[in-house]
Formats: structure tokens, sequence, C-alpha cells
């Protein structure tokens, strides 16, 4: 756990501890103190030892000196008597333990006392031996007594001499009530002085606690208001309340400063989540504020008894506005959808409805149902609801939009899935509603489906296909098959067109538009065309080399819209005619009429580099988009291939002839092919060569087939 100082705790923290270094230093200073007292009295007791030491030195040789002048006489003559006056004399004087006159050999003659028992004895002190040894005067001492010797003479002879012990027992108790006064007076003074280190440490603390307090106060108070304002405003809470000062001096200006940017902050907050939470566009609530209030109502009414159905709706085809119309159209056209859309739902929705923009064509509607005594009759309900308002948005939509002074007529597919019966979750409500619109696309679009557990199983067989596309083409799944494609004028044989198979290990055969679909939207298509590519060219040379006496053929090979915005395509032809060494000329690229219209400008400068590389370039399944034959003097095609819906149905319906014969007249005017897809019966043939159609493909000219079989035709 990671634990919060602030600046008040920093700041009593920084007082403590320097209170505690102060603390520190006073305890070393009265530590000094005590041992400074310690050496004074000690080197007060040496210097007054020495003092009065040399004194009694002094002393007692000025002592001993007068008393050897005294006695020269009577150790001259030997008198006792008077030698004894001499001594008793010196005896009696203060300090004074002991006099002892001796005779030249270190013999007692006399020590002061009446009956003199220690006469005629040899001193026998530890001191005795350097006093007879010394030729004049000698001082030495012990702990107890100083001891002062000097030799007695008459010219040069020496008769003896004298010692005078003085005690040191009065020094040494002078001594000890002198430093005992000292250390008084030290001590007293060290008192004094502990006091006011005291007295002074306590001073500081109080004014660090009125530091403290002040700072408190004055400081660290206000700053830690605006932090846990700013706390606030950093949990999304902008409003909350900022602390006001009238102080003049720089927290109130930051305060003040705070408060200004608070309020800012709110100010573009609120606009900050308006943007974030509206669609720009049509002024709907975006997926943002949709996934949040679906969030909301699932929380409340779970466990409540009550339910909602969610809408999910798709514009049908709104692709082609913006490739024929152009992005500002489209905009317009979402416009007036989402127009539609919310007065739809205002009328058939109810109060608690919401309408959103789920992202470029499609909305999201939300239809909560009243509270009900029964699930069942809820469910009924809810379900009722939603299906008037789902009636009533295809009818409204498929009506006719007036953009750009035309009339564009589109239409919505709309999935339902329904709380909780459907899903629990909001992701998986709104995955469940996204399946029920692709299941309304598919169904013929323009309608309107309720989610079921069979489109998941839809969804899930459309996932493993995709798994097990992956690696089809290595496994040998995948195949090329070819149908021939006949010149109309004399039905000769042109080319062929290559189509890709796969024959599943275990479902069969899988139809073109099923996993071509599943291919292009996985992204698969990326792999597995450059190949299918490579392949049909290897398989056009080997029909060269092996049938040289026939003309050459050309190959059609079918590249998808993916490809072609990838812009890699005329890498990958040139690759292509490179590696297996087919002129270019040979092969022929299809394209939708569709995947080239979506972006003119790349697309003309794609197809132009691989024009002028020698390959041709064919726009099929003509007739079935927006573009018409303006289009083909932007775009640089070869030719085009009339849509086999056209084709089926020349025979009887003189629309579908007419427009066939426009489209073959008004590309020849232009300088382009026309071929002709589908043709499956004899009299479609010949209306198409009366009308001039250049080449013809279809079940009644041949079959797709494998490269071996195709080859037969070659014989």
């Amino acid at each position: 756990m990671k634990f919060h100082y602030g600046l008040h705790a920093k700041f009593v923290a920084a007082i403590a501890l320097s209170l505690l270094a102060m603390l520190v230093v006073v305890v070393l200073m009265l530590q000094r103190q005590r041992t400074m007292q310690s050496e004074v009295v000690s080197l007060s007791r040496d210097s007054m030892h020495a003092l009065v030491f040399d004194r009694l030195r002094e002393r007692g040789m000025a002592g001993v000196a007068q008393v050897a002048d005294a006695l020269v006489n009577p150790m001259y003559y030997f008198d006792l008597d008077a030698i004894g006056v001499v001594a008793r004399n010196v005896l009696g004087e203060p300090d004074v333990a002991y006099v002892i006159v001796y005779d030249e050999g270190g013999n007692i003659l006399h020590d002061g006392s009446g009956d003199i028992p220690t006469y005629g004895q040899a001193m026998g002190d530890p001191l005795a031996y350097e006093v007879v040894a010394s030729r004049g005067t000698h001082v030495q001492s012990t702990d107890a007594v100083l001891d002062v010797s000097t030799p007695i003479r008459v010219g040069d002879q020496r008769l003896g001499g004298v010692r005078i012990g003085y005690s040191l027992a009065s020094v040494t108790a002078d001594e000890t009530r002198a430093i005992a006064a000292m250390s008084a007076r030290l001590n007293q003074i060290g008192t004094r002085q502990t006091i006011w280190i005291y007295l002074l440490l306590a001073a500081l603390v109080v004014l660090g606690v009125v530091i403290s307090l002040v700072l408190q106060r004055a400081l660290v108070r206000p700053i830690r208001q605006l932090a846990e304002a700013a706390s606030e405003i950093e949990s999304g809470n902008f409003g909350t309340e900022v602390p006001d000062s009238a102080r003049n001096d720089e927290v109130g200006d930051l305060i003040r400063a705070f408060g200004r940017m608070g309020d800012s902050i709110v100010r573009h907050d609120r606009d900050i989540r308006r943007m974030a939470y509206t669609d720009a566009l049509t002024g709907l609530s975006n997926r943002l504020a949709f996934r949040e209030t679906l969030d909301h109502r699932l929380m409340q009414l779970r466990g409540a008894g009550r339910q909602l159905a969610l809408l999910f709706a798709d514009i049908d085809d709104f692709k082609r506005v913006n490739d024929t119309l152009g992005h500002d159209a489209g905009d317009e056209v979402l416009v007036q959808f989402a127009t539609r859309i919310r007065e739809a739902v205002e009328r058939f929705g109810g109060d608690s409805a919401l309408l959103a923009r789920f992202g470029g064509d499609e909305f999201v509607i939300l239809v909560q149902g009243d509270q009900l005594q029964t699930s069942s009759e809820h469910n009924g309900d809810i379900r009722a609801a939603a299906s008037r308002l789902a009636d009533t948005l295809v009818s409204e939509l498929s009506r006719p939009i007036l953009v750009q002074d035309r009339q564009v007529f589109l239409g919505t597919s709309i999935g339902i899935t329904l709380f909780p019966e459907d899903a629990s979750g909001a992701t998986m409500l709104m995955k469940n509603g996204d399946i029920a619109m692709y299941q309304a696309k598919v169904a013929g679009k323009n309608c309107y489906r309720f989610y079921s557990r069979a489109m998941d199983q839809a969804v899930e067989r459309r996932v493993r296909m995709e798994q097990d596309l992956r690696g089809a083409w290595e496994r040998g799944e995948l195949s090329l098959a070819y149908q021939p494609v006949y010149r109309v004028s004399d039905s000769k044989l042109m080319g062929a067109e290559a189509l890709l198979r796969w024959q599943h290990p275990e479902h069969g055969p899988i139809a073109p538009s099923v996993f071509i679909d599943v291919a292009e939207q996985s992204g698969l298509i990326e792999t597995i065309g450059p190949a299918v590519l490579r392949a049909a060219c290897v398989d056009a040379v080997r029909w060269k080399q092996d049938f040289p006496a026939s003309d050459p053929l050309f190959m059609s090979v079918n590249v998808s819209p993916r490809q072609l915005r990838s812009g890699e395509l005329p890498a990958q032809v040139a690759s292509a005619l490179e590696d297996t060494g087919l002129p270019a000329h040979q092969l022929h690229i299809e394209l939708t009429e569709t995947a080239v219209i979506g972006d003119e400008m790349h697309a003309s400068s794609l197809l132009a580099r691989l024009r002028e590389s020698g390959v041709k370039v064919w726009l099929d399944d003509f007739g079935t988009g927006f573009s018409g034959l303006s289009h083909l003097r932007r775009v640089p095609v070869d030719g085009v291939k009339i849509d086999r819906s056209f084709v089926a149905d020349i025979m009887r319906d003189p629309d579908d002839l007419a427009l066939t014969t426009a489209i073959i007249a008004m590309a020849h005017s232009l300088g382009i092919t026309v071929v002709a897809e589908g043709v499956e019966k004899e009299g479609q043939f010949n209306i198409l060569r009366e009308r001039g159609c250049d080449l013809a493909q279809g079940y009644w000219l041949g079959y797709p087939m494998n490269a071996h079989d195709f080859a037969g035709l070659l014989v």
C-alpha cells in the first residue's frame, strides 16, 4: 500500500527532524560541557597541586638549610642536647611530620624526641638511600610526605645531615576543598546553561507548532481544498464547487485562477460531451451515447419484469449514392433519412424511445415496453410495437428522396432483437441486431427480421467457411474451370474465362457466389487472386505449347474490387506474365462495373498502367450499376460484358433488347469490344449476331470445364 504524505505532514516531519537534530546537538553540548567541567577540575587540581607542592618544596629547602646551619656547631662538638633543642623546635612547626639528624654513615643521632629511641639506628625507610647518597639538598616525596634533606658540613668535612618530613595531608585536604568548591561553582554555571538551552529548545518547539498551525491555515488547508476539488474534477465531477478566497496574495491568486479554470473545464466538458455524444451530420445521438444509454437501461430493467427492443437499421445500396452522386449527396441522403426515422420514432416509438446514428448508414432504435403482469404478455407487446415501428420505417424509407434534382430510390433492412429474450448484455444484444439486419438483407432487402437462434448458426457457418477457405488453394481444394468464349460472327473459339471452383472435402462443391463473397469480405481474395491469375496464365501457355497450329487464345481472369483497391494489381499481373511467358495481349482482366466506378481516379490510373503493358481490360456485369456509358469515357477499358440478366430476356422483353442494342452500338462508337454472357439459347445467339455483338459465352456455347477438357476444343 502506498502512503500519501501531505504538505502539512511533510512540514511537521521537517520540524520534528530539525528539533530532533537540535536535541542531539544539545545532548552533545551537555555531554561536552560535563567533559569540559571534568577537564577543568582535573587541570585545576593538577595546577593547584603543583603550585602548593612547589611552595612547600621551597619552604622545606629554606627551612632545612636554616636547620643545617643551626646544627653545625652541635654536630661538630657532638652536643646531643643542643641537637635535640633544634630538632624539637623544627618538629613543633606546622605540617612537619618528622625531623631526623643523622651522622655521616646514615645513622640516626636525634629525631626530636626526649629519649631518642632510634639513636644509633640506620635509616631504613625507602627514602634513606638517596638521602645518604646525596651531596647537596635533596627533595623526595611520597603520597603522604615531602622529604627534604641536606648535608651538614664544616668546611669540606661532612659531619652528617638533617631530614625534615612535611606532611601532605593538610595540603591534600585544602586541594580537595578548593576543587569541591570549584566543581560546585561549575555545576551551577552548567545547570544555568542547561536550563537556558532547554528553554530555547522549548521555545523552538512552540515556534514550530505555531508556524505549523499558521501554515496549516494559510497554505496547507487551501491547497488541500484545491486538491480535493481537482480530484473531483479528475473523477468526472466537473461541477464540483471550487473554494473562493478574498486573500490578496499568491495563494489567493492561485485559488481564483483554479476557480476560473474549473469554470472553463465545465464549459469545455459540456461542449466536448455534446460533440462526443452527438452525431455531427444528423444531430442524433452517436454510438458512444447510445451504448452508455443502453447499458444504463439494461441495468434498470434487469429483474423489473420489463423488456425492450433494439432495431438495427441499415440503408440498402447506400454505397451507390456515394459512388455515383458523390459524398455530399450521400450526406444529404443521410440527413433526410435521419429526419424520416426521427419522425417515425416520435410517432410509434413512445416517450422512452432512443434513436442514434451508429455509424455510416446504420441507425439504431431502442423501444422500451411498459411493465406487464407476465413476461409473455410483455413479450407480445414489445414485439408488436417493434413490428409496427419497423413496418413504418420500411414504408417511409422506401419512398424516393430528392437529391440534386434527382430522385433516389433506396430502402432499409432492419434487424430486431429483444431483451432479455435474445440476450442479457449490451454487446450480445447489438451483435444479435446486426445478425438479424444481415438476414434481412439476405432475404431481399427493404424488410425487417427478428433475431432467432438459427441466425447464429448461419453466422457460424460463414465463420467456419472462412476458416476452411484459408489454405484451400494450397491443399488443392480450389481449382480453375474454363468457359469458352466465341466470336459471334463466325462462332470461332477466341478465348476462355477462368472461373474459380471449390470442392470442399466434407460439403462437396461450394457455389462461387457464396465462397467468393466470403473471400472478398475476409481479405483472403488478396492471397487467392494472384494464385488464380498465375495458374490461368500457366494453362494458357501450356495450350499454346501443346497446340501450336491453333490461333492463340486470350485468357480472361476476374479480379475482385479489393485487389483493385490495394494498388498492387499491375505489379501482380506483370509478375505473372514474366514468370509464365504469356504475351500481355493474350491476358484479359475482368473487373465489375461497381469496382471501377467506386474510385474512378484510382481505378483509371491502375487500368491505364495495365493497358500500357498490353493487357486488355474488360468491364464485367455491365449495365447493373449506376454508371451508364458516360463513365466509359473516363475509365480506360477495352471491352464490356453485357450482364446475363439483359441477355436472358432479349427474345421476349423489348426493353432488354433495346438496352442491349444500345449498349452494343454506343460501345462500338467508342471502339470498345462487346461480350454477351449467359447465352443459353440459339435464338439469343442469333439476335446478338444481328445486333453486331462481338463475342459471346454461355451454356449453349459451352459449359465451364477443366483445363484438360478445354484442350480438347483445340484439337
